[in-house]
């Protein structure tokens, strides 16, 4: 599963956020509803499937448990990812408290990263992205040279 894409989205008065058909027909649902929503970086929240979250957990496995930092991520990303259903109109209600972490306001940005979503606050994903982009190659660079060194 490859996401990408930037789609702006209105947040209703119930803190719901549609998911572009787009979108939902590349994470490959099936007949399943359900999605996980947790805090994110940078003061966005994440959005996984369930294949996608047990990915990740995997990942996070892989990580020392011995060290404080590792088990403090732990706790406080897992106590905070919530299962969020689909409704028939493709919309997901973005549960009270993350809402409030992310700063979402009556206006956001969905966009893409590879395995997951990312939900921003509109203004905190202009602001995000005004500041990054200006530096484009060099994180490429970054980012490439990381990629390799692994």
């Amino acid at each position: 599963m490859l996401l990408t894409g930037t789609f702006p989205r209105s947040v209703d008065e119930k803190q719901r956020i549609a998911i572009p058909k787009r979108v939902r027909d590349s994470l490959n649902l099936g007949e399943s509803t359900e999605l996980f929503i947790g805090p994110g970086t940078d003061g966005s929240l994440a959005l996984y499937t369930k294949e996608g979250l047990e990915a990740f957990a995997q990942r996070l496995q892989a990580a020392s448990p011995a060290q404080q930092d590792v088990r403090a991520f732990h706790r406080v990303f897992y106590a905070q990812i919530e299962q969020v259903d689909l409704d028939s109109q493709g919309r997901i209600r973005v549960p009270p408290g993350l809402a409030q972490l992310a700063g979402l306001t009556h206006e956001a940005v969905l966009i893409g990263v590879q395995d997951h979503l990312e939900l921003w606050d509109k203004e905190r994903w202009e602001q995000y992205l005004g500041q990054r982009r200006a530096n484009f190659d060099q994180l490429a660079e970054k980012a490439f040279g990381q990629a390799s060194a692994t």
